[in-house]
């Protein structure tokens, strides 16, 4: 039986707006062994960022639960969750903007153990906090640096030391190699790649490069506006997209070869406004397929493969194309 570390049970996040409620996470579920990595892709707003801070509860779920070994944390008080926090992580995807400027790196990377007490002594705090360092590839001579004197992928090291710091069981990556360059895109990805092998870290890594996620995780969930439309493992969702978004999203990839390039799906309409969301397809408006039933009733997420689920009412259909 696998070994499921998180497991989430129709969560849903609404707003208040002026307008009405903001529909940005509604009812997802989905759960992730120990040790592996679940990527989540989407287009931006489509609640990929909400659904990990939920899972943190950063933000309060408005319904649903959060069972991290089998224990609802939804239901926790704020100081039964301070002690589970140190299972569960985030490193964020602006590396400045996540860090106070006002500290020096060592003092960034120390502070949690601080916080949760978890090192009294300062020497042994700063050992700690140099074999931290020396575990994410930052040099013992940035210890006394500030984060705006160093470049965007020592940076985003600094942030995952920070994580690791707690020795957390379970890491939200929210876009953690966005804002980076293509090279050390890469030298971030090998690094958290490493630390998973080596630490039995579970992540859920939450993306819009799905040329990244493809390669990073075991498997892959598309959401559109605030619910998951699509999630399989990663090779079966690149060999069979079955959603026409999915469809859409993976022949935006670019491919080097003229003689394998993919047909450019090109998405028209208007998106469906996340307010007062009417009970249809959410992807009716853009969708190339969609029939009168699409507008009037919404899809439920539908096993059509081991471990491949889809919310359309094409799915029986055998003439979804591949990309």
């Amino acid at each position: 039986m696998a070994d499921v570390l998180l497991e989430v049970k129709h969560v849903k996040k609404y707003f208040h707006t002026p307008k009405g409620l903001l529909h940005a996470v509604d009812d997802v579920s989905f759960s992730i062994e120990r040790g592996k990595t679940l990527g989540v892709v989407g287009e931006s707003g489509c609640g990929k960022s909400t659904t990990g801070r939920v899972v943190l509860r950063l933000l309060e779920p408005t319904e649903g639960s959060i069972l991290m070994e089998g224990q609802d944390i939804a239901g926790l008080s704020e100081s039964q969750m301070r002690s589970k926090r140190r299972e569960m992580q985030m490193i964020f995807q602006d590396p400045l903007a996540s860090l106070d400027p006002r500290k020096t790196v060592g003092q960034i990377i120390e502070e949690p153990l601080r916080i949760h007490n978890i090192i009294s002594g300062a020497k042994e705090r700063q050992n700690r906090v140099l074999e931290l360092m020396e575990t994410v590839g930052l040099a013992r001579r940035y210890y006394s640096t500030y984060p705006h004197e160093l470049d965007g992928g020592r940076r985003q090291r600094i942030g995952i030391a920070r994580a690791l710091s707690m020795n957390p069981k379970f890491i939200v990556c929210d876009e953690p190699v966005s804002a980076l360059d293509v090279s050390i895109q890469a030298q971030i990805l090998n690094l958290l790649e490493d630390l998973q092998k080596q630490m039995g870290l579970t992540y859920m890594f939450i993306t819009h490069d799905l040329s990244v996620v493809h390669h990073f995780s075991d498997n892959i969930a598309v959401m559109y506006l605030g619910r998951i439309i699509e999630m399989a493992p990663s090779d079966e969702l690149f060999a069979h997209p079955t959603h026409p978004y999915t469809q859409a999203l993976l022949s935006a990839i670019p491919v080097p070869s003229l003689e394998n390039r993919r047909e450019r799906i090109i998405l028209k309409g208007e998106i469906t406004s996340p307010i007062n969301l009417p009970k249809a397809c959410r992807f009716a408006s853009r969708c190339l397929y969609a029939t009168e039933r699409c507008f009037g009733e919404e899809p439920e997420l539908t096993e059509i493969a081991p471990g491949h689920q889809v919310a359309c009412f094409r799915q029986d259909k055998a003439d979804a194309k591949t990309v």
